[in-house]
């Protein structure tokens, strides 16, 4: 099994990076290119006019992995990997439709906020329902580190699931600002449930084959996408990779592992809240220089030390494994 898994990332790592060879020159050619917020960073408008949609690479590789190596779980009847990818490109088609608003109007606005949260909590109720019907999803919730499990209502954890994907889709997203930011803090993450997969056995083998062909393409993704970026991955990427975490958490049977393994996305989006109450609420003040708090470090934070792209990308990439170890030591005892 860990030799398959290794060959589902070696795989998808070599196509992503081969095929960003051509794909990012082909951006370039048909002008997909990213508008920058001009309330932004102002060091950041130099970054304008760089390729988007670069997360086509890692989803296409992904594809490639669970059309090839998991094809033989397929014939076996056992979908689930089918089932995650294919909710999780729903998620990368919404975030598709956004790029391209985006670049056809030449500006950093997709679709409105309202259009994106009726589209993503639709999928995840289609999502919910379907994987349950198929009897990969039951209502009750496991709890981490306790080994306790909680029976729910079926409409109860319905509801839970919906806006925990959808609030783990849009944190994903948030922390896609700054160059390999998103990817490198959720390398961690994915990395995680492969490592899962080792622990738990050939029962998760095709999940896990998703897990390694996600991982080994955002790996060739960051080539491209490491400061200062070649592309960016856009609502394409971010949302897609957004869905495909949530959708690990769940079909694992593990979703309230998020508050510990997505911590990164948690502080980002904290942080963006935060600002915006404080700021109604004290007419006009500011926690952060600027939200999320990725943009706060480059700005020079509290203390007046101006971070660098590559040092918030060390820092945060660091933090997510660190979390990513406690999460795993959180549930690694559950089928053993």
């Amino acid at each position: 099994m860990t030799i398959k898994l290794m060959c589902a990332f070696a795989l998808a790592f070599l196509f992503a990076t081969a095929f960003g060879k051509v794909y990012i020159p082909w951006l370039k050619k048909e002008k997909a290119r990213q508008s920058i917020r001009e309330d932004g960073p102002t060091w950041h408008m130099n970054k304008s006019g760089t390729p988007t949609m670069g997360g086509v690479m890692f989803i296409l590789a992904t594809a490639l992995i669970c059309l090839t190596l998991g094809f033989p779980g397929m014939l076996k009847g056992n979908f689930v990997h089918i089932f995650v990818f294919l909710f999780a490109l729903v998620f990368g088609a919404i975030g598709f439709l956004d790029d391209w608003e985006k670049v056809k109007k030449k500006q950093n606005l997709g679709l409105t906020a309202k259009m994106k949260f009726l589209l993503q909590l639709a999928a995840a109720l289609v999502f919910v329902l379907l994987m349950r019907q198929m009897g990969y999803l039951r209502p009750n919730l496991y709890v981490p580190f306790f080994h306790a499990t909680i029976h729910m209502p079926e409409w109860l954890y319905f509801v839970f699931a919906s806006f925990v994907i959808v609030g783990t889709v849009n944190a994903v997203n948030i922390t896609d600002g700054l160059d390999g930011l998103a990817t490198g803090t959720s390398i961690p993450v994915v990395l995680f449930f492969v490592i899962l997969t080792m622990a738990w056995g050939e029962q998760y083998l095709e999940l896990g084959l998703f897990a390694s062909g996600l991982l080994g393409g955002m790996m060739g993704f960051l080539v491209y996408n490491f400061n200062p970026a070649k592309v960016f991955m856009g609502d394409t990427g971010s949302l897609f990779l957004g869905g495909a975490i949530a959708a690990l958490a769940f079909a694992y049977d593990i979703p309230l592992i998020l508050v510990t393994l997505g911590i990164v996305y948690i502080i980002e989006t904290l942080s963006d809240i935060i600002q915006v109450v404080y700021f109604k609420l004290s007419h006009g003040k500011r926690v952060f220089r600027m939200a999320p708090i990725h943009h706060h470090l480059e700005m020079g934070g509290w203390t007046g030390k101006k971070w660098t792209e590559r040092e918030i990308f060390v820092l945060f990439t660091g933090i997510s494994l660190v979390f990513a170890i406690i999460s795993f030591i959180g549930v690694v005892q559950r089928y053993l």
